[in-house]
């Protein structure tokens, strides 16, 4: 199954914007991990990108987990891009 790589942009003040969301985020993360679908997600050392990994059947299935990610659907992500990924090791 194909690997997709996921980079996006935090909101300014994400520390705090993000506080109510958080729960619903982290909870649904643990939904795609358990079911397959990703492989590792997470935020750069000063908060200001996220990286994530993902094992889909195609770019649609990761775009609309994004989209429909409490953290996007409010703002906290303010853009994002997906690219297939292959890994060589």
């Amino acid at each position: 199954m194909p690997k997709y790589v996921l980079w996006g942009t935090y909101c300014e003040d994400v520390l705090e914007k993000r506080a109510p969301h958080r729960e619903a985020h982290l909870d649904g993360l643990a939904k795609q991990k358990e079911s397959g679908v990703l492989i590792t997600i997470g935020p750069t050392k000063d908060v200001t990108k996220v990286f994530g990994i993902y094992e889909a059947e195609d770019e649609a299935t990761v775009r609309e987990l994004i989209e429909n990610d409490p953290y996007w659907k409010n703002g906290i992500w303010t853009e994002y891009s997906v690219k297939e990924w292959i890994q060589a090791f």
